[in-house]
C-alpha cells in the first residue's frame, strides 16, 4: 500500500510533464491526420511543426508558434521569389541561388533568432521542386499550408488538452526560489559564528542564479498569456522583482559575513542572530508554501519582532564599545550586515503583500480563467 502511494505521489509530482507528453502525442497524431486528410505534399513538416509549437505552457506555446510562423511565411516568400524571377538550368545555377538564398537569411537569424525557421523554408522551397518537379511558387504554399497546419493543430491542442498555464508554473519557480534564498541566508548567519561552509553556499547561490533564468522566462510566459487574455492571473511584476532584490539582500549579506565577528560581539549577537534567521528563514519558506499551494501569506510580526531584537542587541554592543580596537573593515562588515538585514526585512515587508495578492487571486471566483 505504502508503495502504491508513493507511485502515485511520484506520478502526481510529474503531471505537467505527463500533460505535455500528451499533448505532444495528440498534437503529432493530429497533425498528420489532417496534413493526409489534406493531400499536403510532406505530412512530415506538418507533424515537426506541431511538436515545436506545444510547448510546457500556453504562453510558451504562443510565442513558439509565432516565431516559426513568422520565420516560415518570410524564408516561403524570399526563397520563392528567388526561385521565380532567377532561373536556372544548371547544378552551378542551383548553388549560385542557394547561396543567395541562405547567407542572407543566416545573417539576419543570427541578428533575430526567432527568424532561424526563414532559411530553413528558402532551402526547402528551393530544393523541394527539383525533387519532386513541381514549380517554386507551389513549393512555397505547400510548405506554408504544412506549417500552418501543424501550428494550428499544435496551438489548440496546448489551449484544449489539460492547458498548463505559466501563472500556476510561476507559483512553483518563485516558491523554489524563496527556498534558495532561505537556505543561502540560514548558511550565511550560521557563518558568523562558527564559519562558512563554502561549498555548500555556492552550490545554493548557483541554484538561485539557475532558477533566476527559468522564473524570468516563465514570467515572460505568463505576462504574454495575460495580454491574450487567456489568464486572470496577478500582474508576475511585483512578485519577479521582488524576489530579485531578496536575491541581492543575500548578496550583500554574504559581503558583510565573509568572515565571523569578534568573539566578544558574536556572545552578544548569538541569540539575536538565531531568532533572526529562525523568524527570515520560517517566513521564506512560508511564503513559498503559500505560493504553491494559493494559501494566505504567513505572519510577518515574528520577523518584525526578531528584527527589533536585533537592533537592540546592536545599540548595546555599540554603546558598549565593543566594535572599538578593531579593524576599519570589521566595523564597516558590523554595519553593512545591519543594514542588509533592514533592506532584507523591507523587502520581506513587500513579499508579505505580494503572496497576499497572489492568495486572492487563487480565491477569485469560479469563473474566472483557469490557471
Amino acid at each position: 500500500m505504502a508503495g502504491a502511494k508513493e507511485l502515485f505521489d511520484r506520478i502526481r509530482s510529474r503531471r505537467t510533464q505527463l500533460g505535455l507528453a500528451l499533448r505532444v502525442t495528440v498534437a503529432a497524431t493530429a497533425a498528420y491526420a489532417i496534413a493526409t486528410a489534406l493531400h499536403l505534399l510532406l505530412p512530415l513538416w506538418a507533424v515537426l511543426t506541431s511538436l515545436i509549437v506545444t510547448q510546457m505552457s500556453v504562453g510558451r506555446s504562443l510565442k513558439a508558434t509565432r516565431d516559426y510562423m513568422l520565420g516560415t511565411i518570410g524564408g516561403a516568400i524570399y526563397g520563392g521569389a528567388i526561385a521565380i524571377t532567377i532561373p536556372y538550368s544548371s547544378e552551378a545555377g542551383l548553388l549560385g541561388l542557394l547561396v543567395l538564398a541562405v547567407a542572407p537569411l543566416a545573417f539576419i537569424a543570427s541578428i533575430y533568432p526567432t527568424l532561424s525557421t526563414a532559411t530553413v523554408t528558402a532551402v526547402i522551397v528551393l530544393l523541394v521542386p527539383t525533387m519532386h518537379h513541381a514549380d517554386p511558387l507551389a513549393s512555397a504554399i505547400d510548405r506554408v499550408s504544412e506549417v500552418s497546419v501543424g501550428a494550428i493543430t499544435g496551438l489548440l491542442v496546448s489551449f484544449l488538452l489539460l492547458p498548463s498555464r505559466a501563472v500556476r508554473q510561476i507559483r512553483a519557480s518563485a516558491a523554489k526560489l524563496l527556498e534558495l534564498i532561505a537556505e543561502a541566508f540560514a548558511e550565511l548567519l550560521a557563518g558568523l559564528t562558527r564559519g562558512r561552509d563554502n561549498d555548500a553556499l555556492h552550490r545554493i547561490q548557483d541554484g538561485i542564479g539557475t532558477a533566476m533564468v527559468g522564473m524570468n522566462a516563465i514570467g515572460a510566459e505568463a505576462e504574454r498569456e495575460r495580454s491574450a487574455r487567456l489568464s486572470s492571473g496577478p500582474d508576475t511584476g511585483p512578485l519577479l522583482r521582488t524576489i530579485l532584490r531578496l536575491r541581492h539582500d543575500v548578496v550583500m549579506i554574504g559581503r558583510a559575513t565573509v568572515v565571523p565577528l569578534p568573539v566578544e560581539v558574536q556572545v552578544r549577537l548569538a541569540g539575536p542572530l538565531a531568532e533572526v534567521s529562525a523568524a527570515f528563514l520560517r517566513f521564506l519558506k512560508s511564503a513559498a508554501e503559500a505560493l504553491r499551494e494559493g494559501a494566505g501569506a504567513p505572519p510577518i510580526h515574528p520577523v518584525h519582532i526578531a528584527l527589533q531584537h536585533y537592533s537592540e542587541a546592536v545599540a548595546a554592543v555599540r554603546q558598549d564599545g565593543l566594535i572599538r580596537g578593531h579593524a576599519s573593515d570589521t566595523a564597516e562588515r558590523f554595519f553593512a550586515l545591519g543594514f542588509s538585514l533592514e533592506q532584507m526585512h523591507q523587502n520581506l515587508c513587500d513579499l508579505d503583500r505580494v503572496v497576499g495578492e497572489w492568495s486572492e487571486a487563487a480565491d477569485d471566483k469560479p469563473g474566472r480563467v483557469a490557471e
